[in-house]
């Protein structure tokens, strides 16, 4: 059940000091907590039990986990004809993990110009050492050696905790999007972690669930809490990707 108010976490607070996600505000939906750090511990704890963090600059750091959750399972990714077609005539490379930090401030940028300074400095800093401990990857689409487009998360176990993407050419971060479903079916990850639901998501097969249908699935795929070995080291020419 909802609260009023939401916990303040200290920076000498253990790194899985989150209340239950059912104490989160229905309005603004999902907002748990407010404070403690980014240190990798907190970061990975509140991802595996579907808490995330979404602050702009100036504000303390805020901790979500909304009601219901958007989701999209790899094998439901929706391609319109059109992408098809070009996705078949595309001369582009998808890349994992090449430049995972210009992939991070590229999307900065893009929310920088619509949304405000989510992606902080200090939120960069965290998911760059989340980066080299293994957990947070890129997926990149590159064209004559130029990063068009991408997005970035974290994995826990099987499943992938999206956290943004960005385009510089037309439909550049929907290949990087089948790139990711295309290496989570083959390597046996099961479900990406859209967090907030929106037209954009839903278009590519995104669909809402309950949070607790969504906390109960990750109790089961987020365990044991370790990274995902097996991402590719070779590009992949993205007219060779399969399209379901």
């Amino acid at each position: 059940m909802s609260q009023n108010r939401i916990t303040w976490l200290n920076t000498g607070d253990p790194a899985d000091a989150f209340p239950d996600v059912e104490s989160s505000l229905s309005e603004p939906d999902g907002l748990l907590a407010a404070g403690g750090d980014l240190s990798a511990e907190r970061l990975l704890a509140a991802y595996a039990r579907g808490i995330f963090p979404w602050y702009e600059k100036g504000q303390p750091i805020l901790w979500w986990c909304p009601d219901p959750r958007c989701v999209l399972w790899p094998a439901d990714l929706h391609i319109s004809r059109r992408l098809r077609q070009q996705i078949r005539n595309s001369t582009a490379e998808l890349r994992f993990d090449c430049s995972f930090s210009n992939v991070v401030r590229e999307c900065a940028g893009e929310r920088r110009s619509q949304q405000g300074t989510w992606i902080t400095e200090e939120m960069i800093t965290a998911y760059e050492q989340l980066h080299d401990d293994g957990w947070a990857h890129s997926v990149e689409i590159w064209d004559d050696d130029e990063l068009i487009g991408g997005l970035y998360g974290i994995c826990i176990g099987k499943v992938f905790f999206g956290e943004s993407m960005f385009s510089k050419k037309a439909n550049s971060s929907k290949m990087a999007m089948l790139g990711l479903a295309t290496h989570m079916q083959s390597s046996g990850l099961e479900l990406i972690d859209c967090q907030v639901v929106s037209r954009h998501l839903v278009s590519l097969g995104a669909q809402v669930i309950p949070r607790s249908e969504f906390t109960d699935f990750l109790a089961s795929a987020c365990n044991p809490p370790a990274p995902w070995p097996d991402w590719p080291a070779q590009p992949t020419p993205v007219a060779q990707l399969s399209i379901a």
